[in-house]
């Protein structure tokens, strides 16, 4: 993997750069929609590339689960497996898995029950790198400890330092170092000198990309801001900065403002599950009564095929209908919308205004997103 940064914003941390990697390049920042199981949900990869997507988010730990790195592997890896012939990026699964009410953390790794079948599996920092290389991404993840908020300073601080051992065996276990980028991951909870302790250790390790995990666990928005902006300036300028699992609107904006660069959340298409979709002037809950005769477009300032070409009037009817052409058509248009939203950010940076870009959205569709 190689990253260049092509500018830099004048009024703040915020820079436009450009990823390479074995399957083509990626300019950021960058928003990942997340292929949980090779898949994003109601859409298939082709739909994707129609977007202009050109890098999305697989799981390590569901896809190792189901079904199975082996099977991955002998379809030629992930790519082959799902069609998809643009860079991938695996989580290793920490999240999720610590997220489990029976997870228990040991030196050696973390012990859980597979969410599938209830079987107890144990996850080293080794195998959660054989597992992401198995599959063949480009990018793949350290494994890491986050804590969930609140969280007293002395657990954070276990976390913290666990997560470094932790890290520093993903990088001795490595087999196949030459076919992916592997990312360090910052953890601290809320607490900005562990935070500092846990960049600077990672930086020592000299990771040739860095990610911020542990946020978006129930801390304000406000203050996950501010720590996010905090660590951000300690990480090195020359590779890329990560921020996991964050991928709304207005905190996107924040954190490009801060210098991040890479995004993946999975609000954009679970909304869109449910009935809501992202629009210029907020959110959008296409069930609402107030739709059921109007044959107006589902955000008159989007250019999307689904806007073009269907009625918010039809959209409700095929949600109150239960047919299933209602995922497929709002997750399309939510992740225009995000695409269309990462493709302004850049514009706005490689044109020195993204002060103008933020309060410009902030006055828009913000308040509702």
């Amino acid at each position: 993997m190689k990253f260049e940064i092509t500018t830099l914003d004048p009024g703040s941390a915020a820079r436009a750069g450009r990823i390479e990697t074995g399957h083509g390049a990626v300019e950021t920042p960058v928003f990942l929609p997340v292929a949980t199981r090779g898949s994003i949900r109601c859409l298939v990869s082709e739909e994707l590339e129609e977007l202009g997507y050109r890098m999305l988010l697989a799981n390590a730990y569901h896809l190792a689960l189901r079904p199975g790195t082996e099977v991955v592997a002998a379809a030629g890896g992930l790519h082959r497996f799902m069609n998809w012939p643009r860079p991938i990026l695996t989580d290793s699964g920490g999240f999720q898995i610590f997220s489990l009410a029976e997870a228990r953390v040991e030196e050696a790794g973390v012990v859980f029950r597979s969410v599938y079948d209830g079987r107890r599996h144990r996850l080293s920092p080794e195998e959660a790198v054989r597992i992401q290389e198995e599959l063949g991404a480009d990018i793949i993840m350290t494994l890491d400890q986050p804590v969930s908020h609140p969280a007293d300073r002395e657990t954070a601080a276990e976390a913290v330092r666990r997560t470094t051992r932790w890290a520093k065996r993903c990088q001795a276990g490595r087999q196949r170092p030459e076919a992916s980028a592997l990312f360090g991951i910052v953890q601290g909870s809320v607490y900005p000198e562990l935070r500092a302790e846990s960049a600077a250790a990672l930086v020592e390790l000299d990771f040739p990309g860095y990610a911020l995990g542990g946020f978006c666990l129930g801390e304000p928005l406000e203050l996950m801001n501010e720590v996010v902006a905090a660590v951000t300036g300690r990480l090195p300028a020359e590779k890329p900065r990560y921020l996991m699992g964050i991928g709304t609107p207005r905190e996107i904006i924040s954190a490009v403002a801060a210098g991040v660069d890479i995004f993946d959340c999975a609000m954009p298409t679970h909304i869109a599950r449910n009935g809501a979709a992202l629009t210029a002037a907020g959110r959008l809950t296409i069930r609402n009564g107030r739709y059921r005769n109007d044959h107006g477009p589902l955000d008159p300032a989007c250019g999307c095929r689904v806007c073009r070409r269907y009625s918010r009037a039809y959209l409700r009817h095929l949600f109150n209908t239960r047919e299933l052409t209602a995922f497929n058509l709002l997750t399309y248009h939510n992740l225009h919308f995000m695409k269309g939203l990462m493709d302004g950010l850049r514009a706005a940076i490689e044109a020195g205004r993204l002060e103008s870009f933020r309060k410009s959205f902030v006055d828009g569709a913000a308040a509702g997103l």
